[in-house]
């Protein structure tokens, strides 16, 4: 037990080891960024501090006075809302690189649980501190994601109630908050991270495993000072960028949060919440429903957090692990289009007829493209791509992805709009405006369910497992790996 918890934890192990060359690259430091956003927040979260009071009724004339009073308050509040949200997104995109190139497999399960309770600390960062401004933007949405948590199965749902919301009360619920926000959840991630950059040191930063397999040889330069004067590059790059959007889109202050205003406003969580506000608005889970709901969508993270548990092969390659792959992609279109569809239909209830279709339809495209995809590796590993074609294997190889991305992307926006636009046909009554809106997003949706066939096409023929040839997608001259 001793030896497994050393071989996971690296106790014996020294500190600040070189770094693989490979791992110059920006996305093995996605989560280095994360942190860059994290202090940066600290950074301007305590400048906040020194003029913010949480109190119902101060809460939002401080806000104000920090606005329009305190220099460069306005850009202090733009800068900390905006890293705030590259924070999110980094952590979503550090998880799912590290999902699809395996980085939770043996020793690195420890590594994998910590990362997943440091993601969940994260959203606690977004949800704690989007209520401190008490504009009735932030209320509202605080309030539905409130009841989004009273719909969790009831021993989590206790738990979480009894630890944000506390005893009751807007003045209770605040100061709960406030102190969530800037002394609690920050000290949890210092010490998760602690723990995690200790046991990174130990195991090293993952082998990467190539679309075909390949492991790169390793080589490794110093910490200090090339990977130490890299990572100060990344984070002044990310930094300049931050500022910048601070400062081409500054934030306007909605207005003060009261009963009355609220009850003419619809109320939606921020946009990381927003997929799973769109699942409760389907129809089949209004009302009693909204457990079940919950308990689908927790259930979601229990997988992701247990992966290691559930995907134990040893093996890290893509090519090996067609399904996870596969459910990777199909839970990204799937947050993604749910998110899209709830800010189109704000307060909509959906039928469940339509929210069946457009998941389904959704899952269906990105399952093509993975397949697509991994026929393209599979068959470019047993050498069935043309050999004496070196140009056209290698525009096979750069573009292949891209593409399959783009369709997917373009394909999950065009569904959304299709049913979103159905759905408000139903709902508001025919139209010229709705009529014209879904006539567009079906010609969108038809283009690239066609285009996706096209191009699953042309990938066959340039591998040869073409049984029956099509000429009409032959445009182009498509060299056929057969001949």
């Amino acid at each position: 037990m001793l030896r497994w918890i050393d071989t996971r934890l690296g106790l014996s192990h020294p500190l600040l080891r070189p770094v693989p060359r490979y791992a110059i690259n920006p996305l093995y430091w996605l989560g280095a960024l994360t942190v860059v956003a994290f202090v940066i927040q600290g950074v301007t979260g305590m400048i906040m501090m020194l003029y913010y009071i949480p109190n119902p009724m101060e809460a939002f004339p401080s806000t104000q006075y920090i606005f329009q009073s305190v220099f460069y308050g306005r850009f202090l509040e733009s800068v900390h809302l905006y890293t705030a949200y590259a924070m999110i997104m980094l952590a979503f995109m550090h998880m799912m690189r590290g999902y699809f190139v395996s980085v939770h497999k043996k020793p690195r399960e420890i590594m994998w649980f910590v990362g997943m309770v440091m993601g969940f600390v994260t959203l606690g960062f977004g949800f704690t501190g989007y209520l401190l401004p008490w504009t009735v933007v932030s209320k509202s949405a605080t309030d539905v994601g409130v009841g989004m948590i009273d719909a969790l199965p009831a021993p989590l749902s206790s738990l979480l109630s009894f630890l944000i919301i506390g005893a009751g009360g807007d003045a209770t619920q605040l100061l709960r908050f406030y102190d969530l926000h800037v002394v609690i959840l920050p000290a949890v991630l210092l010490v998760l991270l602690t723990v995690k950059m200790y046991m990174l040191e130990t195991h090293g930063i993952s082998e990467p495993v190539t679309a075909l397999g390949e492991t790169k040889p390793r080589r490794t330069i110093p910490i200090f000072p090339d990977v130490s004067l890299y990572l100060l590059e990344l984070a002044a790059i990310f930094g300049a960028i931050m500022l910048l959007i601070s400062v081409v889109f500054p934030l306007n202050l909605p207005p003060q949060y009261t009963p009355e205003l609220a009850s003419q406003f619809i109320p939606q969580p921020d946009w990381y919440f927003l997929w799973i506000y769109q699942l409760l608005k389907i129809s089949v889970f209004e009302g009693a429903g909204l457990p079940v709901a919950m308990s689908v969508v927790t259930i979601i993270f229990l997988l992701l957090f247990l992966l290691p548990v559930i995907d134990r092969g040893e093996t890290r390659k893509i090519r090996n692990r067609p399904l996870f792959v596969a459910l990777g992609l199909i839970f990204v279109g799937e947050v993604f289009v749910l998110a899209y569809w709830g800010l189109i239909t704000p307060g909509q209830v959906i039928p469940t007829e339509v929210a069946a279709t457009v998941l389904g339809g959704s899952a269906l495209l990105i399952a093509l493209i993975s397949l697509g995809l991994s026929k393209l590796i599979n068959s470019q590993i047993k050498g069935h791509l043309p050999t004496n074609k070196a140009s056209t294997q290698a525009i096979t190889v750069v573009w292949a992805g891209p593409m399959l991305v783009g369709l997917l992307a373009l394909g999950s926006v065009s569904i959304s709009a299709f049913f979103g636009n159905s759905a408000q046909l139903v709902i508001g009554g025919v139209n010229f405006e709705a009529l014209a809106s879904l006539c567009l997003s079906a010609t969108l949706l038809g283009a690239v369910f066609l285009g996706t066939f096209i191009f699953l096409y042309r990938l066959e023929l340039r591998i040869g497992s073409v049984k029956r040839r099509i000429p009409l997608f032959e445009f182009g001259g498509v060299q056929n790996g057969s001949e």
